[in-house]
């Protein structure tokens, strides 16, 4: 008994062991299957594929951004690297060359040829210290477009409110930082964007005004189409729907209405085109959009990812690929971003849960 003590002990001071995120909850279209890629990534959010496989993942844990590893090709991450920490909401992750960009709140970071270095990461370097500070809406979805740019969203620093003129809007610079241009206004808090095979066209989601009850505004969907665009925030809502305080004097039809209503408080994050070949020919050219979920609404919604399936601009369908986050108003998952991966599959981030998921079809 005297042995067993001292080990007894040190067993009960040993930190509990994080359940596995309980993908049995999951419910996905026949054919799809659902695996953890990595299970330790706490606070998982934006994702980005650099040019050797790497998965790198911003996060608000600590101010840290990981490097995930697959390395014997099984499809799960074998290694799970920090390579930097002590940013601010490093939420947003962009690769482009040899290196990888870091949204920090009012600043750009670049670290330089990471892939040799994920176990001696180089110190970030600021590539641009300008943007705003406010924290509210202040985390950045990031992305490099088809013209090399690197493209920022600007969030309203608010709920609702008349932003000035450097917020609620989305911007792109060159990867240096300089070069600075509006791309679009009117735009609340976009945390998902990409440019469509074939047109390059850029789409974006865009997160609705809170407190104007559970089933109004909707996040929307939205294609910028042209140059100095307007998309409503904070006169309109949803391309329909003035609002009760900056509404006044205001006419939606001046403004561009989203694609699609994705639905009041989804929390409308990540979302990709999917150019896969693995998942079925339906889903070449669909989007895939991570819904994060409710916060204050009196019944849940959110909590899944969706398809939205397209005829050049126009929606044909809007449906779930997975749902099961969330059961019984209780959420054990978050969805926040989907990544495609040149196999096919596709992964997604799960801030709650800590973990990444990969998505896989096999009939």
């Amino acid at each position: 008994m005297r042995l067993l003590l001292p080990l007894l002990l040190v067993l009960s001071s040993l930190p509990a062991l994080a359940a596995p995120p309980p993908l049995d909850r999951l419910t996905l279209p026949k054919g799809f299957h659902i695996a953890v890629y990595s299970d330790q990534v706490p606070d998982a959010r934006e994702l980005a594929l650099g040019a050797k496989g790497t998965v790198f993942v911003g996060s608000n844990d600590a101010g840290k951004v990981y490097a995930l590893t697959d390395t014997n090709g099984d499809g799960v991450a074998d290694r799970v690297r920090v390579v930097a920490s002590g940013l601010q909401l490093p939420v947003g992750v962009a690769f482009k060359g040899a290196d990888l960009y870091v949204s920090a709140v009012s600043r750009i970071y670049v670290l330089r040829d990471i892939e040799n270095h994920l176990d001696d990461p180089p110190q970030p370097a600021v590539v641009t210290d300008k943007l705003p500070s406010e924290t509210h809406h202040g985390w950045k979805f990031i992305a490099f477009g088809p013209d090399g740019k690197l493209y920022v969203p600007i969030g309203a620093p608010c709920n609702i409110c008349d932003p000035a003129p450097a917020h609620g809007k989305l911007i792109r610079m060159n990867a240096d930082g300089s070069g600075w241009q509006d791309v679009a206004h009117g735009i609340r808090n976009s945390v998902g964007f990409d440019w469509q095979p074939g047109t390059k066209r850029l789409w974006f989601t865009d997160n609705g005004r809170d407190l104007m009850g559970d089933d109004m505004p909707s996040d929307e969907l939205n294609e910028i189409t042209g140059t100095d665009q307007h998309f409503g925030y904070p006169y309109c809502h949803q391309g329909d729907t003035l609002d009760p305080e900056f509404g006044k004097g205001h006419r939606c039809k001046d403004y561009v209405p989203p694609v699609l209503k994705l639905g009041a408080h989804v929390g409308a994050l990540g979302m990709r085109f999917y150019e896969g070949r693995m998942f079925p020919p339906g889903y070449r050219g669909a989007i895939l959009v991570a819904e994060h979920g409710s916060w204050n609404r009196t019944k849940k919604s959110g909590y899944r990812v969706m398809t939205v399936r397209l005829s050049g601009s126009k929606v044909v369908a809007y449906e779930p690929l997975i749902t099961g986050f969330e059961q019984n108003e209780s959420a054990w998952g978050r969805p926040v971003d989907v990544q495609p991966l040149p196999d096919g599959s596709l992964l997604v981030s799960d801030d709650l849960a800590g973990a990444v998921y990969r998505v896989t079809y096999k009939p």
